[in-house]
């Protein structure tokens, strides 16, 4: 009886995914090295080969439309490693997609994007007296971006996921028509579990429930299959990226969003996910410190079209946005507080021609005349972020960063404090929030604008993933925004040069490795 439930438990460890996915990559690592070994026997010939298909990849490369740091992180291995690093790019370095697959996603995005209508122009959303360059910001989310720029919308900040947790469930209890969940990670815990068992109950009431996961976020958290397991349950759900063990390019661009859907009135989106760790149920890096934003009104429409756009690539379903839009259940909407201000919902896509997460930061951080309030996990730069962030704090502007000061991954955090140095020579302020681990992705400045989303400063969420963020203008909540950081500003310890010269000598060599390679992390 020993041996037999012993062997179970074998066979129950052998048969995870993990296990699996181990097994299979191993295996295929081990079929390119013999593939290597074998073709080494006519290393003249083949070592030409591969410098021509090396040229012809940097040729590629070049001529490519992406970002030149991303560009660079890719030729290194490329010329000087040819044999591997060609293998290398052309396995993980080429766009996911397929022709085909790219046209039908973006043809889905468009077609959400066409459905959102403008309340007004950007003429009539602003005051005589308003900035040009907030209108600027405006015209670009609603003209160019293809996300409207909406009035008289109530907004609410959660500074901790503990609050945010709560008025999930709160709202989910009130749900009569619809729920749509869209999220990177998801673990079995408190968290989640209220609210599946909340779910499964609003379903049995008759709420149409639908869920969204992305399967490579949730590789450690979630069994293989999970989907099943919901559905039963009377909810729709499907893996975004379904994992496949292959070594493929297959999983760059990620479903990083994190939105929230109740009845086209009532959203959320933030750094939050559903997951213990988000609402401290357990330390795992130390506090974990995240933020969030309730949207009610019009403007939940955008996070609508977002996960309906999602829905449609994942389920190949598509659905009339017309059931879902925010007229049809606008009457039903309550919240008490003032709806002030104008708020823009964004989301970001790598299968469309605009950087919207990064134009977001880009346009805030260039017309910025005051302040500049940045929380940020991971702070992994290009040249242009940088030199726009240096510029800000030498014409004056008090920038500010906070950055974790217990990481969840050492190589990044590595490079997140290579950083610094240039940042603080041109007078940018940086802290770490020593209590723990920062989650939050924040941008608040001037007392009137503020952005809070997914979009973390790094290369993967700027030019690879889909990210989502909500960009306000004089709404009720930006000054709770405020509040939270120089709240948390007193956790926090400022980092000088001294901190950086008393680093590891071993973190110091290592650092220029990782840094050139950060585009790919």
């Amino acid at each position: 009886m020993l041996i037999a439930e012993k062997l179970k438990k074998i066979c129950k460890i052998l048969s995870h995914r993990l296990v699996i996915v181990g097994l299979a990559l191993v295996l295929q690592l081990a079929c390119l090295i013999v593939f290597f070994c074998w073709f080494s026997n006519y290393s003249v010939l083949f070592y030409g080969f591969c410098i021509v298909l090396a040229i012809l990849s940097a040729i590629k490369i070049i001529s490519g439309d992406s970002n030149p740091a991303y560009k660079i992180a890719w030729l290194v291995p490329v010329l000087l490693v040819p044999i591997f690093g060609v293998i290398i790019y052309l396995v993980f370095g080429r766009l996911r997609f397929s022709k085909k697959e790219f046209k039908r996603r973006r043809d889905v995005l468009q077609y959400y994007s066409g459905c959102l209508s403008s309340e007004m122009s950007i003429s009539d959303c602003f005051s005589a007296d308003t900035p040009k360059t907030v209108s600027g910001q405006a015209n670009y989310l609603q003209n160019y971006a293809g996300f409207p720029i909406y009035k008289d919308c109530y907004t609410e900040f959660f500074p901790l996921g503990e609050y945010k947790f709560q008025s999930m469930l709160n709202e989910i209890a009130k749900a009569k028509h619809f729920i749509f969940l869209e999220y990177f990670i998801v673990q079995e815990g408190r968290m989640w579990d209220t609210i599946l068992d909340l779910l499964e109950q609003k379903a049995k009431e008759g709420v149409e429930v639908r869920m969204l996961y992305d399967d490579l976020g949730c590789l450690f958290t979630l069994p293989g299959g999970y989907y099943q397991k919901v559905r039963a349950k009377g909810i729709q759900c499907y893996p975004c990226n379904a994992f496949v063990p292959i070594l493929t390019s297959y999983h760059n661009n990620r479903d990083h969003r994190k939105i929230l859907v109740i009845d086209g009135h009532t959203g959320y989106t933030g750094g939050i996910n559903l997951a213990d760790e988000y609402i401290n149920e357990y330390e795992k890096h130390g506090h974990w410190k995240d933020c969030a934003i309730m949207i009610k009104g019009k403007a939940v429409e955008s996070l609508t079209a977002m996960f309906l756009s999602m829905w449609d690539v994942t389920a190949h379903t598509g659905g009339n946005f017309i059931d879902y839009c925010y007229e049809r259940y606008a009457h039903e909407m309550q919240y008490t507080g003032q709806a002030t201000g104008l708020i823009a919902p964004y989301g970001d896509s790598p299968v469309d021609d605009e950087l919207v997460g990064e134009n977001v930061y880009f346009n805030i951080i260039s017309t910025v005349s005051d302040y500049l309030y940045i929380e940020t996990p991971y702070l992994i730069l290009d040249n242009d972020m940088k030199t726009a962030l240096c510029n800000a704090a030498k014409r004056g502007v008090d920038v500010r960063i906070i950055t974790p000061h217990i990481e969840d991954k050492w190589y990044v955090h590595i490079v997140t404090r290579s950083y610094y140095a240039k940042l603080m020579k041109a007078g940018v302020k940086i802290y770490e929030y020593t209590p723990g681990f920062i989650h939050a992705k924040v941008f608040v400045s001037d007392d009137s604008i503020a952005t809070v989303g997914t979009v973390n400063l790094d290369y993967r969420s700027l030019y690879l993933h889909y990210e989502c963020g909500c960009w306000m203008y004089k709404s009720n909540c930006i000054m709770d925004v405020k509040k939270d950081f120089e709240e948390t500003l007193e956790k926090c310890q400022r980092i000088s040069q001294k901190d950086l010269d008393a680093q590891p000598l071993w973190k110091k060599l290592l650092c220029p490795i990782l840094k050139a390679f950060a585009p790919l992390m």
